[in-house]
């Protein structure tokens, strides 16, 4: 499964700080008028206090001009970073780097919006229209600056002979495109069932809650394989920026699988009444990519009837995870099946037709061209039926292969989302603001009255007739109905319990409606909720410092779960390593040797089991194994273990054990005193095009820090045995809010608020963020006057 999270793939320089001279540390006792600039585009004058960290104080007289004032401040810093992504969605990679980006240009323009963008645009509430244009005119203003002196361009610009795009308020309708979802799953399913294998894809992607396959009437399994997925194959290939063959040639989609599937984010929220202070904390930290560019970038957003202030996607107007003078809000990913295959059967003498609704339909047509730089416009015809891409044809076979995705529907307009959630005021207004949220998402919120509620948000398609487990026949049978009311998803309101959390796993209400409602099948172990659980269950006074000791938690159930498996008489080979792992904690430190041997065991026994319980025939399509099905399994073994499968289990165990103690010898030498897991296990960040010579001469890495944690503690760091050791994701932004009490809030952003590397903001939270350092963060505004570095105003140029 490719989960459906935003995602950022380049990186972000921005020009050093000091040479624009609008964060030059001058002391607050000096910090006077500050500095003003004539900027086109806002309306009145904008100021802002930048604190030592690096966090703009954007303080506005409307709140177009403080959305202006975040877009401006983002594309200071991360500028590289927004504009490298917009091109990407855009599809105009080609018309700078040439030829090899065609197909990926292609790809990002099949999965845009065609409809009428004035209708999207006009059916948003006004409020949230206008401060998206004060956004992207913040953004545009930026750019103006660096085109009247392009010396102070960001440093990849001149490195790849490039200039940034200007911004459009239209393609935030028109951008919509959020990965395939699960439609490979649905190609595995079905190839499985063709096989009569379908009973392992439980050993897979396991179904929660349970449920029974059911392949829609009408789909010919025998005839599906990847071939069906198409474009979205190339839309997920990484971009050919070494010679063109080497990204291809070296990318592994299972290996990012594991990757993405490994993802994922903790919150939860505690009332007053079971606090210390009697006020509700809400804590947030969402997993995302960690060694490329920094997914979050926090601002402070101030105008009369707004006050937000909290990490925000570069690139998307607003708050993502914070608190406003109100309320506190926090995100984790929601699971929710929001694509399907549909495959279509088109007519024999005319493959430009397919078969729906009881008759033959033209496939809906739009023609773009592509500009490539060196060489010929390219025009590219994009195919649809009933406005969904089609991905992939087959005229020979009469066949062609339409992906639905509900960010492709009428209203889906995402990029929108967060402005209405930053304006709401209480819990009714954010209700009404879930409407336009697309993304599969867990909603935490707490407030200054005391209220705490948790509510599920995103688009679920209808499927009256298919669970969405398989591909669907696309004769109109199996076609989506609408979408669920805001009103019909999971939802609680100041909960009896007094707290709750969410992390990514199968978390339904035990009486909801699951069976009429299909919101999904397909969710995250629960290890990381479980030690929240256990944590927060023991906790009836919690503190601000709880939540950041257990933000840090690195305890392992999983790793519990393996001591109950360790054999009672271990082979010679396995000896030495179940001697160590018994006298462990079961806590991932990072200077822990049993935690290294845990690490380098885990791998081989999941290998082992992958081979003992996957035939051959179905292992091209089970090519990993999911964590929890196989401790399951391991603790009550049966008959799928073999004759005897307590023997064999207790076999395979010791075996892992081996095998990880021989690697642990390879890797760190015979001494298991001299282990440690975060000698392995680093947080390295490098630009994403640093394969590219000049762009990693002029980025240096920042490297040296050693991390605790896998990607199944609380502290998530997750690690890709098969792509080495460091840390692949993980929270680089981490929140702990006291509600109503704001300044006692807390934050870490990793590395820093800038990504060039002149800045002071470059790498600055580094050392706090693997410390579990938590910084300030300021929001009244005796506290931010007090704190404040630098002063600029933004003044209206005319």
């Amino acid at each position: 499964m490719i989960q459906r999270r935003a995602f950022l793939l380049a990186s972000a320089a921005i020009l050093t700080l000091e040479s624009t001279g609008l964060a030059r540390p001058i002391g607050k006792a000096n910090i006077g008028p500050g500095r003003k600039l004539r900027i086109a585009g806002a309306r009145a004058p904008i100021e802002i206090l930048e604190d030592r960290m690096g966090i703009p104080h954007i303080r506005a007289k409307s709140k177009h001009d403080a959305f202006f004032g975040q877009g401006y401040m983002v594309a200071r810093d991360r500028l590289f970073q927004i504009d490298f992504a917009y091109r990407r969605e855009l599809g105009r990679m080609a018309e700078v780097f040439g030829p090899r980006f065609v197909a990926a240009d292609r790809a990002a323009r099949l999965f845009q919006y065609h409809g009428d963008i004035d209708a999207e645009l006009r059916a948003l509430p006004a409020e949230v229209l206008e401060c998206a244009r004060g956004y992207v005119a913040g953004v545009n203003a930026r750019i103006a600056e660096l085109e009247a002196d392009p010396t102070l361009l960001p440093l990849e610009y001149r490195i790849l002979g490039i200039t940034p795009l200007h911004w459009d308020v239209r393609d935030l309708v028109r951008v919509r495109s959020d990965g395939m979802g699960n439609v490979d799953d649905e190609v595995r399913r079905a190839q499985l069932q063709a096989r009569g294998l379908l009973h392992l894809d439980q050993f897979m992607d396991p179904l929660r809650p349970a449920w029974q396959f059911t392949v829609p009437e009408g789909l010919d399994c025998a005839a599906v394989s990847e071939a069906d997925l198409g474009v979205l194959l190339d839309a997920a290939r990484p971009l050919p920026f070494d010679d063109g063959q080497l990204a291809f040639s070296s990318y592994d989609r299972e290996l990012d699988r594991i990757d993405l599937a490994g993802q994922g984010s903790n919150a939860w929220t505690v009332a007053g009444s079971r606090t210390a202070t009697g006020r509700p904390i809400l804590a947030n930290d969402p997993h995302l990519g960690i060694g490329g560019a920094s997914p979050r970038h926090i601002s402070h957003l101030t105008a009369p009837g707004l006050d937000v202030i909290g990490g925000g996607q570069p690139g998307l107007p607003g708050i993502m995870q914070g608190h406003t003078d109100r309320f506190a809000f926090g995100r984790t990913n929601f699971h929710i099946d929001q694509t399907d295959l549909f495959i279509l059967r088109t007519r024999d003498d005319d493959p430009q037709q397919y078969w729906h609704d009881g008759k033959w339909k033209r496939f809906e047509t739009v023609e773009e061209e592509i500009a490539v730089k060196g060489a010929p416009p390219q025009r590219v015809v994009l195919r649809y039926a009933e406005g969904r891409p089609i991905v992939s044809e087959d005229p020979a076979r009469h066949r062609a292969v339409a992906f639905a995705s509900v960010s492709l529907l009428s209203g889906a307009n995402m990029r929108f989302a967060m402005i209405a959630i930053n304006l709401a005021r209480d819990w009714a207004s954010l209700r009404e603001a879930f409407k336009i949220h697309v993304s599969p998402t867990n909603i935490h919120y707490a407030d200054v009255d005391g209220n705490t509620g948790w509510h599920t948000v995103g688009f679920v398609p209808k499927r009256p007739r298919h669970d969405g487990l398989f591909p669907a026949p696309g004769d109109g049978s199996y076609d989506w109905t609408g979408i669920l009311k805001v009103e019909e998803m999971p939802n609680i309101y100041n909960p009896k319990q007094g707290w709750f959390a969410s992390a990514n796993e199968m978390n339904l209400p035990a009486d909801y409606p699951y069976k009429e409602r299909k919101i999904s099948f397909s969710w995250s172990d629960p290890f990381r909720h479980d030690r929240v659980a256990e944590v927060l269950s023991a906790q009836p006074r919690h503190r601000i410092e709880d939540s950041i000791a257990l933000q840090h938690d690195v305890q392992s159930l999983p790793a519990r779960a393996l001591m109950k498996l360790l054999p009672a008489k271990p082979s010679p080979a396995a000896a030495p390593a179940a001697q160590l792992l018994r006298r462990w904690n079961c806590a991932i430190e990072a200077d822990s040797a049993a935690a290294l041997l845990y690490e380098l065991v885990m791998p081989e026994l999941s290998s082992g089991f992958r081979e003992l319980v996957i035939p051959p025939a179905a292992r091209d399509l089970i090519p990993s194994v999911n964590l929890s099905e196989m401790l399951r399994l391991l603790a009550a073994p049966d008959k799928r273990l073999g004759a005897d499968p307590v023997a064999a289990r207790d076999a395979l165990v010791d075996k892992a054990l081996a095998a990880g103690w021989a690697k642990a010898v390879e890797l760190r030498g015979p001494d298991p005193a001299g282990w440690r897991w975060g000698d392995l296990h680093q947080v390295v960040i490098a630009h994403p095009l640093s394969k590219l010579p000049a762009i990693a001469a002029a980025f240096p890495r920042i490297d040296g820090g050693r991390s605790g944690g896998d990607g199944t503690t609380v502290m998530a760091r997750g690690v890709n045995p098969a792509r080495g050791y460091n840390v692949t994701h993980g929270a680089s932004y981490l929140l702990v809010a006291d509600v109503g009490a704001w300044d006692n809030s807390r934050v870490l952003l990793l590395p820093g608020q800038s990504a060039d590397p002149r800045s002071p903001h470059y790498r600055d939270f580094y050392p706090d963020w693997l410390a579990g350092n938590m910084q300030p963060l300021w929001f009244s505004k005796t506290a931010v006057d007090a704190n404040a570095v630098s002063r600029t105003v933004l003044a209206p140029a005319d």
